[in-house]
């Protein structure tokens, strides 16, 4: 989408992304008081978990290629040449790590063919478990089949998300509104494709009958992405153009379904799926509580992009501090793999509090 301007044709697209960037870099846009709810689970320690850390596995497979790691880098960016620099330093530490990585929506790409190479990134991470991305609504406003290979083509992807974000539409001044009818498109799509499809919110969660739905409509896998991180009316909030906007958005500041609570909505509603979590996940730990309470594995966006800002080593040393954490827990519960975490049972932490204040 174009528009004239008094310095000629401006792409709205790109300029959102970077404002979405900025944003996310300078200001505080987490969720006031809404958390993920991960915090009130805990895993019950070990004290002879009978394993050798350093034998502690955290490979998995999906979509047919192996992951050294249940760490993925979530979507975030493209289409700006910041962004650009942003995703060739992920791909970098993806490739060396062996994580699989997401890239922000290419619609700014696909009305703009030059901004391609901002989200190209297979010459640097050959080996990846790439996702391309592309709105979901927009296959209510003329996107189809064909825009979803172009997505997909583009960088070379192993599979596609399709993101769903109707809050942010909604409070965006120039959104696109109009998601009816929205699963019959997306089922044409799982179909046709040619590639897996990967369902992903964008920070409110995904509940047990939304789940339903896309695992009948052909859906792959489903990425929970639930509030308690960053929260994008908060982001829209900052980039509002008047009082008006701005107060719409920031009434919806703590709208959403926690993490913890999405992913076991999600695995009830589609239990023969991966379901993948994200949404203000901090640490390791916080993906092992995923992967116990039914995630395959775990994705950061925020904090991954506030690494690449700095450098690839950042980027390095977060993922090595990260899994470093994964494993500990692990060690700690006595699993020696993710299907043996994945079985770890958690217990609430209020019933502790409870047990306490009786003594």
């Amino acid at each position: 989408m174009t528009k004239v301007t008094g310095g000629g044709m401006e792409n709205i697209t790109e300029r959102r992304k970077e404002e979405h960037i900025r944003i996310n870099l300078e200001q505080d846009v987490q969720f006031p008081r809404l958390t993920t709810g991960l915090e009130h689970y805990a895993f019950m320690h070990d004290a002879l978990p009978e394993i050798n850390l350093t034998d502690v596995d955290t490979s998995l497979a999906l979509f047919g290629k192996t992951l050294k790691t249940p760490v993925f880098i979530s979507s975030m960016t493209g289409g700006t040449e910041m962004a650009q620099n942003i995703n060739r330093g992920l791909a970098e530490a993806a490739q060396l790590r062996g994580m699989a990585m997401g890239l922000g929506s290419q619609r700014a790409a696909i009305e703009d063919p030059t901004l391609a190479i901002t989200y190209q990134v297979r010459r640097i991470a050959p080996d990846i478990l790439l996702f391309a991305n592309i709105g979901a609504v927009q296959l209510n406003y003329k996107y189809g089949v064909e825009q979803c290979r172009r997505a997909v083509d583009m960088v070379e992807a192993d599979a596609l998300i399709l993101h769903l974000n109707p809050l942010q539409e909604a409070v965006q001044p120039e959104g696109d509104h109009n998601f009816a009818g929205l699963l019959k498109r997306i089922e044409m799509v799982c179909a046709q494709v040619g590639v897996p499809v990967i369902a992903k919110e964008v920070g409110w969660g995904i509940s047990e009958k939304t789940a339903r739905k896309l695992a009948s409509a052909g859906i792959a896998a489903i990425d929970v992405a639930g509030s308690g991180g960053t929260s994008w009316s908060e982001v829209e909030y900052h980039r509002a153009p008047n009082a008006f906007y701005a107060r719409v958005a920031r009434s919806f500041a703590d709208w959403g379904i926690p993490t913890a609570e999405s992913i076991q909505y999600a695995r009830h509603g589609a239990p023969n799926i991966p379901i993948l979590a994200s949404g203000g996940l901090r640490d390791g730990i916080d993906i092992a509580k995923c992967i116990a309470l039914g995630a395959k594995m775990g994705g950061m966006a925020g904090p991954f992009l506030k690494a690449a800002a700095v450098s690839t080593e950042a980027v390095l040393e977060l993922e090595r501090e990260i899994t470093a954490q994964i494993r500990i827990a692990m060690f700690n519960t006595g699993a020696a793999n993710l299907t043996e975490l994945a079985q770890t049972p958690l217990y609430r932490q209020e019933l502790t509090t409870t047990l306490h204040q009786n003594r």
